[in-house]
């Protein structure tokens, strides 16, 4: 066959795209083929219509058989499954096919289950199998509820069949986009993806990959693989791959003067979770749309702050804190968040991208934190928020190749997805995105010259050794080696896959798959360095709506996580300039963030703007002199005598103290 990597393929395009005449040539040199045809004879007058069928029928060779299946929809299923290895079927087309299944002649009818059906029959297929779809959700929405029924039934079929495919092609204007790539003939088989609740692509899929990126990423498979499995459509057990654990932090004593020692270093609890991860077929491209945050609570939310009991002008720069919370949780009046989670991706850049990085310095990093230790444990502790280190692959020197392969990268945009799937079934309310990779720095500055136009010396902060010292040599290196990446690649496709795959590596590709989950399940995500900010650079391309559900708290003093906040419209909020790790600022300011919602939450709203009094009015006391009268109800009231020898009187209006003569 012309196009080799896929056994099932599922080929879209619109009306007289040139669908049909694509998916022809793809069997064209096959010894046999039965061409299934799934449209109704339609109206004997239609005389267009049968013009139609009579090109189609034109273009078969004499070889091929054709099989009929519009006087029963469930029979294209049945027609699929029976086809043996040898055999290469043709589906044209699936329009035909659902507007037979909506015909009133087969209702009642479980349409939903006949797609899933389909879909497990296309999943299952021994054959060589190609089907052709229109495209028809690029249009306007159908004004009619039998367009409105089509328009769905056609694209909920269009989204089961592709999910089961191994690969999908659009055809536009005769031109052919492959949304799903075939795996190149030679190379290691893609992961097909599977239905919701169905298996997952398997470790060695996950990690599969050509040529010498794949050799030098080798070291290190991922995602870790489980020992548990669970079943496929046809009863058979495949490994499922197990997410890190969550650790749940607790507060470690500060040790008082003089006891001697060091701080508590803290235990962390049972882990809290541990979910198989499951594919969900999804196809991460460009244009995804994905929830907004509410356009109009966030708003309402700050207009509300003016009307609170609050002395002097308020909250300041913090009102932005109060209208994002609003905003993403749908509501006037936010809520603190109480359910935090911390993601620290670990995953080093090999290469001049590293230059003055300790080994094994991040591989530390990491250990220290699941064991409950160092800045971003002892913070996230503090803070009551859960931890959870991520193993991500290690990038290979970006000046040379590509850091990730096409699949790896296609994988990691999967795992951060399921990560933040995983936080939201948790009932997480706020994601922290943290990293400690070697040479994390240097790849986000790649990315940020490549998205944005920036000079990478502008943008690549300076190296600080082990001892505290800058190390300009380093920095030399790291500038160089972004510099030869950025000529290697200046020919290349500039689109988010292309980008993560030759400069952005592993820690940003997962970051930015963490950010769409999180904006498809509403989550909201604090940024905290360049990882973050450069994983939010690449997800615009994929899906605009991500950078309103971030949040920066700091900038950190980084010039290129300045330059991402400045394009992605974020302001930061503070300018502590901590220098603890990517993440450590966000959770040390996580309180302050906390404080300004529980203010704007709490308070009442101002006596003068119609708000209750929460006190009681004060009373000025009586002057002395004579008491107060009495009535009949109340008892005749005393006057203390004074405590030892108070002034006297002498009938003016000044007492006379002991000791000094009256005049």
């Amino acid at each position: 066959m012309s196009v080799d990597g896929w056994h099932t393929l599922l080929v879209l395009g619109g009306i007289r795209s040139g669908k049909s005449e694509f998916a022809e040539s793809l069997v064209a040199d096959a010894p046999t083929v039965r061409y299934v045809a799934t449209a109704p004879a339609g109206d004997p007058e239609d005389t267009e219509w049968a013009g139609r069928l009579a090109a189609h029928r034109a273009r078969r060779p004499g070889s091929w058989t054709t099989e009929e299946t519009a006087a029963d929809p469930g029979r294209l299923a049945e027609v699929i499954t029976a086809a043996g290895p040898n055999d290469t079927l043709l589906v044209d087309d699936l329009g035909g096919w659902v507007t037979v299944l909506l015909d009133p002649a087969h209702q009642p009818a479980d349409d939903t289950a006949t797609v899933a059906e389909l879909a497990a029959a296309v999943r299952a297929s021994q054959a060589r199998l190609v089907l052709v779809s229109p495209e028809v959700g690029l249009s306007l929405v159908p004004t009619t509820p039998l367009g409105r029924a089509f328009t769905d039934a056609l694209g909920a079929t269009n989204r089961a069949v592709a999910d089961a495919c191994d690969a999908v092609a659009l055809v536009v204007a005769g031109q052919t986009a492959w949304l799903k790539p075939p795996t190149p003939a030679g190379a290691a088989p893609t992961a097909r993806p599977a239905a919701p609740g169905g298996p997952g692509p398997s470790p060695a899929e996950q990690s599969a990959g050509t040529g010498t990126t794949e050799a030098r990423t080798a070291g290190r498979p991922w995602p870790q693989p489980g020992t548990t499995s669970v079943p496929d459509g046809g009863g058979r057990a495949l490994p499922d791959v197990v997410l890190p654990e969550v650790l749940t932090p607790t507060v470690a004593p500060v040790p008082t003067p003089g006891q001697g020692g060091t701080a508590g270093t803290g235990d962390w609890a049972a882990p809290t979770m541990a979910l198989p991860m499951i594919a969900t077929g999804l196809v991460i491209q460009p244009g995804m749309e994905l929830p907004m945050p509410d356009d109009y609570t966030g708003p309402q939310a700050v207009d509300r702050l003016a009307t609170l009991d609050v002395p002097g002008t308020g909250l300041g720069v913090l009102e932005q804190v109060v209208g994002f919370a609003a905003a993403t949780q749908g509501t006037a009046t936010p809520r603190p968040w109480e359910n935090v989670r911390v993601l620290l991706l670990h995953g080093d850049h090999e290469g001049g991208a590293s230059a003055g990085a300790a080994p094994g310095e991040s591989a530390r990093r990491a250990r220290q934190a699941r064991a409950g230790r160092g800045a971003l444990a002892r913070l996230a502790a503090e803070n009551g928020a859960s931890l959870q280190v991520v193993e991500v692959p290690t990038s290979a020197p970006f000046e040379d190749g590509p850091a990730l392969s096409a699949d790896q990268v296609e994988a990691a945009l999967r795992y951060g997805w399921r990560l933040a799937e995983q936080a939201a079934d948790a009932g997480v309310q706020l994601l922290v995105l943290a990293a400690c990779g070697a040479g994390a720095e240097a790849a986000a500055a790649a990315v940020l010259a490549a998205t944005a136009g920036a000079e990478p010396p502008a943008v690549l902060g300076r190296v600080v050794n082990e001892q505290g010292e800058i190390d300009d040599a380093a920095w030399m290196v790291r500038c160089a080696a972004v510099r030869d990446a950025l000529h290697r690649t200046r020919r290349s496709p500039r689109e988010a896959h292309d980008i993560l795959s030759e400069l952005g590596g592993g820690d940003i590709a997962t970051a930015t798959g963490v950010l769409l989950g999180a904006t498809a399940r509403r989550v909201p995500v604090l940024l905290d360095g360049p990882v973050g900010t450069a994983a939010g650079m690449v997800s615009r391309d994929l899906a605009g709506q991500a950078r309103h559900w971030c949040l920066l708290p700091d900038h950190g003093g980084r010039p290129g996580v300045r330059l991402a906040a400045d394009v992605l419209g974020l302001t930061p909020l503070l300018d502590l300039r901590l220098d603890l790790g990517e993440g450590a600022t966000a959770l040390a300011a996580l309180p302050l963030l906390r404080s300004a919602l529980t203010l704007a939450a709490t308070l009442p709203v101002h006596p003068s703007l119609g708000g209750g009094a929460d006190e009681p009015d004060f009373a000025e006391p009586e002057p002395a002199g004579p008491g107060p009268t009495t009535t009949a109800d109340e008892p005749d009231f005393t006057e203390p005598e004074p405590a030892g020898p108070g002034p006297t009187t002498t009938g003016a209006d000044e007492p006379v103290f002991p000791g000094r003569r009256a005049d």
